[in-house]
């Protein structure tokens, strides 16, 4: 049994407040939280990857995970915002071929294109279909092809950052 987990990046802001290049937008105070829940929520998976979209906010999104687990984030352009849901089912049956349990960071675009390719392979939904910032779709397969996804919310709860100003 293969394992993968897709995890929408966490909260960066409003794409229309940042002036900079977007693939270049970090995650905000609550998406830095929210990415540190994943990374309690799966330091205990039996994580061997970690690959991400090359965009700073999906980066950031697994750098916690990556340091909790002393694993790289790798990128790959097939998770990249504008890219297609064939693509990334193609890195995700590479990476089950491999036998890697993975997680796989990507966008609001790319997340529902994957799971609408999973579902025309016959993939069983346990969930409706949704993919809010910071939510998971763990993927069960049997090494050959993908057969049933499970929806797991973003993190409920996440602690704010302790403030080191004194004066705060």
């Amino acid at each position: 049994m293969s394992t993968l987990y897709l995890i929408r990046h966490a909260d960066a802001g409003s794409r229309s407040a940042w002036s900079g290049d977007d693939d270049l937008r970090p995650l905000s105070k609550k998406g830095r939280r929210q990415a540190n829940g994943i990374a309690a929520r799966l330091a205990d998976a039996g994580l061997t990857r970690l690959v991400s979209s090359p965009s700073t906010r999906c980066v950031e999104t697994l750098e916690p995970l990556g340091a909790a687990l002393g694993l790289p984030v790798e990128t790959d352009a097939r998770l990249r915002e504008g890219s297609d849901g064939p693509a990334a089912l193609a890195l995700a049956g590479e990476l089950q071929a491999l036998g890697d349990v993975a997680a796989l960071c990507s966008h609001g675009d790319v997340i529902p294109d994957l799971l609408s390719e999973l579902r025309i392979e016959g993939t069983t939904f346990h969930h409706q279909l949704t993919w809010p910032k910071a939510s998971t779709w763990v993927l069960g397969g049997n090494g050959h092809h993908w057969t049933d996804a499970h929806h797991v919310p973003a993190p409920a709860k996440v602690p704010k950052e302790k403030s080191t100003d004194p004066g705060a």
